[in-house]
C-alpha cells in the first residue's frame, strides 16, 4: 500500500508538469518505443503506468512476455505492442496445436482493443552458442506465424526475433559490417522468413557496453551523441558522429551483405544506465541524461542514418522502470527512465540550442561495440578541418521553440518533487 501511494503521490505530480507542455512534449517523443520490463517487486500497477506513458507521448512498447494486465490496462489506449514469446518456448510452440493456443490466448484475446502489432520469439537467441536454442528458433517463428495465419491474423501482427549486436563479426567501419560466418547458416534462413513475411529485424545497440568495455579508447562523447570530430568511413565516404548511428549502418551493410537490403531494421533495445559498480565506467546520471535526451532529440528530427537518410528511427529505449531484481551488475538495475514510484531517475533535459550540445572536444579515437561488449575498434579521423556539424541542432525554428519550452520542465520538476518531500515530512 505504502508504494502504491507513494507511486500516485510523485506521479501525480510528474504528470501535472507534463500536463504544462501540454502536446508539445508528446509531438517530441510520439515515434519513440519504450522497452516496460518487469522484473522487480516495487513496481506500480499497469494500470497507474497506463498515465505515465500517455503523458510523456510513448506511442509503442516492447514487452518481455505477453503480461495480460498490461495488455488490459492499456486496451483502447493506442499504443502499440511488441509482445514477447521467451527462449522457454522455442520447442513448446513448434507443435501447431500449441503455437495456436499461444496466440489465442496472448495475442486474439486483447484484440483489437489492445494494439498488438508484432510478437518477438526469442530474444538474443543466436549468441547464447547453444545450438538447441538456435536450431528451435526459425521453427518457433514459422509455427507463430502459420497460427497467425491460421486465425487470420498475420496481416496486422508479424513475427520477430531480437538480437544482440554481437552476431555482427565486423561492425567498423559501418560499410564493413558483416554477421558471424559462424552465424550465417541460422542467419540467412531467418532473414528470407523476414522478407516473405514482412516483419522487421531487431537488433538491441548499447553503445554503452563498448564505453564500457574500453573507456580509454572509446571517446565518450562519441557514444552520448555530444559534439566531436567523429569518423569517416572510408568505404562510403559518410560521416559518422555518433556510435549508435554507425552500429544501425554496420547492421544494414551486413544485410545488404547477404542480399537483404530492402529489410528494415529496428533499435529494439537501447539505452544508457544512471548508476553501475566502481568497475562500470560511464554509469552515471549525468550520462544517462544525455545519452537518452540526445537520443529523444535525434528522433524528433525524424532523419534517418548517414547511410539510410530517408528512413525512420524505429528505437525502442530500455527501459521504462529501474528493475530491482535484476541479476549481474548494478547498472543492469538502473536503466530505467522513471523509478518505481513514478518520479524521473534523471532529468532528460529536453533544452537544445540552434547549434550543438555539450562541451565535448574532438578526439580521434572511438569504436564500435555490441550489447555484450563486444569488439571495438579505431575509428578514422575525420580530415582535417571538418567536425560535428550541429547534428543535435533542430533545424525547424518551430521546433525548437518548442524544445526551449520543455526545458523548464526539468526545473519545474525538481521543484514540485521538493515540495513533495516537504509535505511527506
Amino acid at each position: 500500500m505504502a508504494t502504491s501511494t507513494s507511486f500516485s503521490y510523485c506521479s501525480s505530480l510528474f504528470l501535472s508538469i507534463l500536463i504544462i507542455s501540454g502536446f508539445v512534449f508528446s509531438e517530441m517523443v510520439n515515434s519513440m518505443g519504450i522497452n516496460y520490463g518487469q522484473i522487480a517487486n516495487n513496481l506500480p500497477s499497469p494500470d497507474d503506468v497506463v498515465p505515465l506513458v500517455k503523458s510523456i507521448g510513448i506511442s509503442k512498447i516492447k514487452l518481455y512476455d505477453a503480461d495480460p494486465k498490461v495488455l488490459k490496462a492499456f486496451a483502447n489506449t493506442g499504443v502499440q505492442f511488441i509482445v514477447g514469446l521467451g527462449n522457454d518456448y522455442l520447442t513448446k510452440v513448434q507443435d501447431p496445436a500449441q503455437a495456436q493456443n499461444w496466440v489465442k490466448s496472448n495475442v486474439q484475446a486483447h484484440l483489437p482493443a489492445t494494439n498488438i502489432t508484432c510478437i518477438f520469439v526469442g530474444n538474443e537467441v543466436l549468441t547464447f552458442n547453444d545450438t538447441s536454442l538456435s536450431n528451435n528458433l526459425l521453427p518457433a517463428m514459422q509455427s507463430v506465424h502459420a497460427a497467425l495465419v491460421s486465425l487470420n491474423l498475420d496481416k496486422q501482427v508479424t513475427v520477430t526475433t531480437a538480437h544482440s549486436l554481437s552476431i555482427l563479426e565486423t561492425s567498423f567501419p559501418p560499410s564493413a559490417g558483416a554477421f558471424r560466418q559462424d552465424l550465417t547458416g541460422c542467419i540467412t534462413p531467418i532473414l528470407n522468413f523476414h522478407s516473405k513475411t514482412g516483419s522487421p529485424f531487431l537488433i538491441n545497440a548499447y553503445p554503452y557496453f563498448a564505453y564500457k568495455s574500453n573507456p580509454k579508447q572509446v571517446p565518450l562523447d562519441y557514444v552520448l551523441f555530444q559534439p566531436n570530430s567523429g569518423s569517416l568511413d572510408s568505404g562510403t565516404n559518410l560521416h559518422y558522429d555518433n556510435m549508435l548511428f554507425a552500429q544501425i549502418d554496420a547492421v544494414y551493410s551486413a544485410l545488404a551483405a547477404l542480399g537483404f537490403k530492402k529489410l528494415p531494421v529496428h533499435i529494439s533495445e537501447t539505452g544508457w544506465p544512471s548508476k553501475g559498480d566502481e568497475d562500470e565506467a560511464g554509469a552515471t546520471p549525468e550520462n544517462a541524461k544525455k545519452y537518452n535526451g540526445n537520443l529523444i532529440k535525434l528522433i524528433c528530427q525524424k532523419k534517418g542514418t548517414p547511410l539510410r537518410p530517408g528512413s525512420d528511427l524505429n528505437i525502442y529505449v530500455f527501459a521504462l522502470f529501474n528493475e530491482n531484481m535484476k541479476p549481474g551488475p548494478t547498472s543492469e538495475r538502473n536503466f530505467g527512465l522513471f523509478k518505481p514510484d513514478g518520479s524521473p531517475a534523471y532529468s532528460i533535459g529536453l533544452s537544445v540550442s540552434n547549434s550543438s550540445f555539450g562541451n565535448g572536444n574532438s578526439s580521434s579515437n572511438s569504436g564500435s561495440g555490441s550489447g555484450s561488449g563486444g569488439l571495438v575498434n579505431p575509428i578514422t579521423p575525420s580530415p582535417p578541418g571538418t567536425s560535428s556539424s550541429g547534428y543535435l541542432a533542430i533545424s525547424s525554428a518551430a521546433v525548437t521553440e518548442r524544445c526551449h519550452v520543455i526545458g523548464l520542465i526539468p526545473m519545474l520538476v525538481v521543484l514540485l518533487l521538493r515540495a513533495a518531500s516537504a509535505q511527506a515530512f
